[in-house]
């Protein structure tokens, strides 16, 4: 039952709306442990009255099933940042290297996005940056849904690919790197003080997936955060107005991640040239050759199933990152 005036206020209306989604979510989760449960006890009552060992293989498969399920749930536990169950917004950007890095960063491109379809996360393509020779230079999605960001998050870094160039003649082994920054997608709600005149905001004829409409107008936009040196850009929408408010709310989420790393109190304290990813650093390496792996060097969860890595399944990496910074923080 809803109270008298409850939409009068939408933006706080839709905000009780979404908390009450996430809490209907958890009472789901938390049904649905107890269903398993219950499913397996009558399963094993009904083996020791009858004496059949028949149903063996199916109590077996209904406890494995409790137990995935419930690793799942114990996951979701640890998203408890203050902007995980937000969406997210994730950046790729093509390292050095040309044709071969840009391909890579296209890879991490169809990763994301298989692994978003799996979850049941709707995309949306921010801006995007493909090269005439091939692959992507930079693409920023925007990725809708609970806990997209409380996920995501585990990306951010730097990713390095071993292969055998499909691009070199001479079949040599080339190492490329792309970094991937993830922030969280901030509410409409959410409000801070960003002095205009900080702000640079050029706009430029929009490239890529749009139509042919965004192509023939200045209707993209970028803004500079001058004091920081942060960059965002959106080409998604016709509107050049659209696409500034867009690129608007993904600097204030920059700016508050940002802020909360470097523990600053206000946005004017952020000084200084902002290094999106340091590249030194890598988070994963992929490794098609010699052999077949993906590890994580923070965890060191590994995987020798590359093509399933590639296809989205990226699940053991961001649930062993959560579970390393849930003990560290412990």
């Amino acid at each position: 039952m809803l109270v008298k005036g409850f939409w009068n206020d939408s933006k706080k209306a839709q905000k009780i709306a979404q908390d009450s989604k996430i809490l209907k979510e958890k009472i789901s989760d938390y049904n649905s442990i107890v269903k398993k449960i219950e499913d397996v006890e009558i399963l094993l009552e009904l083996a020791l009255e009858e004496e059949d060992s028949s149903v063996e293989d199916e109590i077996k498969e209904s406890i494995n099933s409790l137990y995935e399920f419930t690793k799942q749930i114990k996951i979701k536990t640890l998203l408890n940042g203050e902007y995980d169950n937000n969406g997210a917004i994730l950046s790729i950007h093509s390292g050095a290297g040309g044709l071969e890095a840009q391909d890579w960063a296209e890879m991490l491109l169809r990763m994301y996005r298989r692994w978003c379809e799996v979850k049941g996360y709707s995309i949306e393509i921010l801006d995007i940056l493909p090269d005439t020779e091939g692959g992507i230079k930079s693409a920023t999605l925007l990725v809708k849904g609970t806990n997209a960001y409380g996920y995501l998050k585990a990306e951010k870094g730097v990713h390095r690919l071993v292969r055998i160039s499909p691009f070199d003649s001479s079949g040599r082994r080339h190492t490329s790197f792309a970094s991937v920054d993830v922030f969280p997608e901030l509410d409409d709600d959410i409000d801070i003080e960003i002095d205009q005149t900080d702000l640079r905001v050029d706009t430029y004829r929009a490239g890529g997936a749009g139509g042919q409409h965004v192509n023939t107008t200045d209707s993209a936009v970028r803004i500079t955060h001058i004091p920081t040196g942060i960059v965002v850009q959106c080409q998604s929408e016709r509107s050049q107005h659209s696409n500034k408010a867009t690129a608007l709310k993904m600097l204030m989420a920059k700016l508050i991640e940002l802020k909360e790393r470097e523990q600053k109190e206000k946005i004017e304290d952020l000084q200084g040239q902002y290094n999106q990813i340091a590249w030194g650093s890598q988070i994963r390496s992929y490794v098609f050759h010699p052999y077949n792996m993906v590890k994580d060097h923070r965890t060191n969860a590994e995987t020798g199933n590359i093509n399933s890595v590639m296809d989205g399944s990226i699940d053991i990496f961001i649930n062993e990152y959560l579970k390393m910074k849930a003990k560290n923080k412990s």
